[in-house]
């Protein structure tokens, strides 16, 4: 007689249920060993191709790696060479590679129209390129949308010498965001109705049980055009949140021993989503950003935006599972899977929370609350003499009258959770900087965008073939200050370089991302060093395809004159 646990397990297998069949040998739950498996060595062989992925149950069209969904994990060693072989099986598109926060030469960096002409069907290229550094990176297509339906997996450095940062086992953690609509028809139907994927709009039965806004805030909020629960663009209505690409039905497992220093190394692979991370139970020691170590912060909460990686160490002594939850930050789903001593445990999932409201300072307001009656105030929101340079084109819809560092601040959403969250204020270098000039000059850049066109930029034109590329003179120091016009958090992203994050510590934290808030402004000291032309872009994939996009060119190259 067949058993109810028998009948679902026969279904979970006829249904390929959290398409074990494609996952690499990394990202399969219950992994033994110190160390995730991984493709490693000097000459690395990758085959870009179509396949059919299956999540949660149900089969959709994919763009895998050696066939699989992740793709494979790369480890390699600081202080290598590394010859990768990407051949494209891809029929009827090109692909291409980059390798997230790598340093190195230009030519290599995998971004077609920028680096190199990217990779016709049937065709070979090879990235070669010595190993520079050390920590925990991953890798993406930079061909149209090809990151949204698959190609995309981790990357670890091991360092030269002694690792900084002690574990007795690690697990890596990617996070990302699968959708059954084809990532074009996302944006179409973005560019149609940007609120199109917002199912969590305030109502009327909500004004009369005194829910959200008050009356008089929701008319002035109207008037402006502006939503407070716009906070993603594509929600959990569209999305299913992966681990390791299970779903949360599948519950990938990352096993421990009591008592075991576990590195979680947590990737944020998603197209569009800002999540925030929590394992119930156990503190967060955050030991590494974007790669690079830092001074060791305990939290119970950290929100990581797309391209972000974070390096935690967790201590679970008892004889229990944890659940990861990784929330999005509107609050519409979230990502699920568990830290347990054994197979087949599994922990209550908390519910998610409710859902945040934008506030007067995620509009570029300052400080300000309640309405919007302030007299002497420019309320167009569109004023020039807020940004004299930024031209007034259909593409800008506002002008922070006063935009606010708010790295000190808890991430939207995370203001009021009653617990340690981390800041961006909290991080500091584990290392003397390598650079300690100070800024030779300052540039300021303005996040802009038009919500209700889905239209995105920097400083007021998206990217196209006139657009001027952001100039510096190789070896400079400058402090860069990103300007965010817009009511939505952008995590913009440098290729080829670190930055050194202006965040009030002595030894400023590097980055190669950073998560702009609504409304806020964030500054950044660079020191120009890596010659070349190099992507700089918002890595919310679709404001990216939409313009938010631009060139940095540092010169001279090598071998010409100053």
């Amino acid at each position: 007689m067949m058993t109810a646990f028998d009948r679902r397990t026969l279904l979970r297998g006829a249904l390929g249920l959290g398409a074990v069949g494609l996952l690499p040998a990394w990202a399969r739950a219950g992994e033994v060993g110190r160390s995730p498996a991984a493709l490693s060595g000097e000459e690395i062989k990758l085959t870009v191709g179509h396949q059919m992925a299956t999540i949660d149950g149900r089969s959709g069209h994919a763009v895998t790696v050696n066939g699989s969904l992740p793709g494979p994990l790369i480890r390699l060693k600081e202080g290598q060479n590394v010859r990768i072989a990407v051949t494209n099986a891809l029929a009827d598109e090109d692909t291409s590679i980059h390798w997230h926060g790598l340093l190195v030469p230009f030519q290599m960096d995998g971004v077609p129209g920028v680096a190199f002409p990217g990779i016709k069907p049937g065709e070979t290229f090879t990235y070669d390129f010595p190993v520079r550094q050390a920590g925990t990176y991953w890798w993406h297509s930079h061909s149209g949308l090809q990151e949204q339906v698959g190609l995309y997996a981790p990357m670890i450095i091991d360092p030269a010498g002694e690792d900084p940062i002690g574990y007795d086992r690690e697990h890596v953690v990617v996070l990302s965001d699968w959708s059954f609509l084809h990532p074009h028809a996302l944006f179409r139907k973005l560019k149609v109705n940007p609120g199109h994927f917002n199912m969590q709009k305030q109502t009327f039965a909500g004004l009369l049980a005194g829910q959200d806004q008050s009356l008089k805030d929701r008319v002035a909020w109207g008037k402006m055009r502006m939503d407070p629960t716009d906070i993603a663009d594509v929600t959990g209505s569209v999305y299913t949140y992966l681990v390791n690409g299970h779903g949360p039905g599948d519950n990938w497992t990352g096993l421990f021993a009591s008592g075991e220093r576990v590195r979680l190394r947590f990737i944020n692979a998603a197209a569009m989503t800002i999540f925030n991370v929590r394992i119930p139970g156990l503190s967060l020691e955050v030991v590494a950003v974007d790669g690079q170590p830092v001074s060791p912060v305990s939290v119970d909460e950290f929100q990581m935006a797309p391209a972000e990686t974070f390096d935690v160490i967790v201590r679970p002594t008892e004889d229990q599972a944890f659940t990861l939850v990784a929330e999005a930050s509107d609050r519409s789903g979230l990502a699920r899977g568990t830290l347990a001593p054994r197979l087949g445990m599994s922990a209550p999932i908390p519910p998610v929370r409710k859902r945040p409201l934008a506030t007067m300072k995620d509009m570029g307001m300052g400080n300000m609350h309640g309405g919007m009656d302030m007299p002497g105030m420019d309320m167009s929101m569109r004023s020039q003499s807020n940004a004299p340079d930024v031209p007034l084109t259909p593409g800008v819809q506002t002008i922070a009258p006063m935009p606010m560092d708010r790295m000190a601040e808890p991430p939207q959403g995370l203001e009021d959770v009653g617990h340690k969250v981390l800041t961006y204020a909290q991080l500091a270098n584990l290392h003397e900087s390598t650079d300690k000039r100070p800024p030779g000059r300052t540039i300021e850049i303005h996040l802009t965008g038009n919500m209700e066109r889905f239209m995105w930029a920097f400083d007021g034109e998206a990217f196209g073939p006139i657009k001027k590329p952001i100039a510096f003179r190789r070896d400079e120091r400058v402090r860069v200050v990103l300007i965010n016009d817009t009511m939505m958090a952008h995590p913009i992203h440098l290729h080829g370089h670190f930055f050194e994050l202006v965040n009030g510590q002595e030894r400023q934290p590097l980055k190669h991302t950073v998560n702009v808030a609504p409304g806020g402004k964030v500054a950044f000291d660079l020191t120009a060093s890596e010659p070349g032309d190099w992507a700089f872009h918002c890595h919310l994939l679709l404001h990216m395809h939409a313009g938010m996009f631009n060139v940095v060119t540092v010169r001279p190259l090598d071998g010409e004159a100053a």
